[in-house]
């Protein structure tokens, strides 16, 4: 991730680490150990455990700031020979994802590569003026069209920027479009443009910083600014609070971090609870949530910590109640409320599919559930979406009551043939 970025300030943690651990070891000799720990690796587990959490698409980075790449590129890094794995991991694993079922995408770094430019980056300023020019834009747009030919990417996924100008951006897209006709792109091709280059001067690096943090704090996390074309939305951090227009999906890592971060303790991480009450939110938003998975460098698995949460994903969103979200679209209102048998409120979600309207409880659950935001027809009725079971429920002033009987822990209810109640 930004660990070799890190190692340009001395002071930094992770520098101590690094001094600690690898001595005076050159973060590029890094790469053999990667190449060594890639001996082990499965690609048919990863697609088989991603699959099982209901995931319809995987996103591999391909080639993140520090340039490596996880493919046998033919296009030659002229600053870093062999910068790239033996193994094509690319390509197993697009093979291992798509015969799970899934779609496949690629996250290709295209705003900055520290093998062309490798100037310390401390904030926004300094990274808009860390993005390569020279050679580095054919250099990124051969790879970028390498990765097209060889794997049919359903998703191609930049960060940061562009390198280049619309004009020669566009043409690249179009490619793109021709080869994967039903293909999407992401938000964050925001081309070059001088105003990028103006970042190198101080103060117009420091007025970039202030806007951004005021941003990112009124906004919670980083939105990526709109660029002239794009097919989604991709905030990282951020869930946003209604439903929008525009396609859109949650990025971010199950802790505060892409990368694997063996200092990440358990407070670092999402909750259980945190991260299926947030994939429930987002769904109800019409959002998807890309979820990052870091992987040890040492032996290419997926760490426990990480692993739990998928398998937890998988229980609630891959065969459990949360299954229902798949191949939903947003009801007339994403959230309300409902009345317990004891009178106190919970949080509810909503998302809807054909004729039916899910209700997502955000929380444990016995007795019944009254859902006051909606009214029955003649029609009605009231299943459990992952087993199909018909259960009880009585249509009264308030809406719709629904017996649960037993504990339940965060159920999901498929209202079918209802309508919204005036808010």
């Amino acid at each position: 991730e930004w660990y070799e970025n890190s190692l340009r300030f001395p002071n930094s943690s992770a520098s101590r680490y690094h001094r600690e651990t690898y001595g005076l070891m050159p973060y590029a000799e890094l790469a053999d150990l990667y190449r060594e720990g890639l001996n082990s690796w499965d690609p048919d587990d990863w697609a088989r455990t991603f699959a099982a959490t209901g995931a319809r698409y995987v996103v591999l980075v391909t080639k993140h700031h520090d340039g490596f790449c996880l493919w046998p590129s033919s296009v030659t890094n002229p600053n870093r020979s062999g910068w790239h794995t033996g193994r094509d991991v690319v390509g197993e694993l697009s093979e291992a994802v798509r015969a799970a079922g899934m779609r496949f995408g690629v996250y290709y770094s295209g705003g900055l590569d520290w093998t062309f430019d490798d100037r310390p980056i401390g904030n926004l300023g300094s990274m808009l003026a860390a993005i390569p020019r020279g050679s580095y834009p054919d250099y990124a747009a051969a790879q970028v069209r390498e990765l097209i030919e060889r794997y049919r990417p359903s998703v191609l996924w930049n960060d940061i920027a562009w390198p280049a100008p619309g004009k020669d951006l566009w043409p690249l897209l179009a490619e793109y479009y021709r080869a994967v006709p039903d293909g999407v792109v992401n938000d964050r091709w925001m081309p070059w443009s001088p105003v990028m280059a103006a970042a190198r001067h101080d103060l117009v690096s420091r007025g970039a910083d202030a806007i951004n943090a005021r941003a990112t704090r009124s906004k919670g996390g980083l939105v990526p600014p709109k660029p002239p074309f794009f097919d989604v939305q991709t905030p990282e951090y951020v869930v946003f609070d209604d439903v929008r227009r525009t396609p859109w999906e949650c990025v971010r890592g199950m802790d505060q971090s892409f990368g694997y971060n063996r200092m990440s303790g358990p407070e670092q991480f999402l909750t259980d609870d945190e991260l299926l009450d947030m994939a429930a939110d987002i769904a109800s938003k019409g959002g998807n949530l890309l979820l990052n998975v870091g992987p040890r460098g040492e032996d290419a698995a997926i760490p426990d910590e990480q692993r739990a949460r998928l398998d937890t994903l998988a229980r609630w969103a891959g065969h459990g109640p949360g299954s229902a979200m798949s191949g939903s679209r947003p009801w007339v209102r994403p959230s309300g409320e409902g009345v317990v048998g004891d009178g106190s409120r919970v949080p509810l979600r909503y998302w809807a599919a054909d004729r039916h309207v899910d209700v997502a409880v955000l929380g444990p659950l016995e007795g019944s559930l009254l859902v006051d935001d909606v009214e029955a027809t003649p029609t009605t009725s009231v299943t459990d979406p992952a087993s199909g079971e018909q259960l009880e429920w009585n249509a009264t002033d308030e809406g719709i009551r629904v017996e649960i009987g037993g504990p339940a822990d965060r159920p999901v209810l498929r209202l079918t043939d209802v309508v919204a109640r005036p808010s």
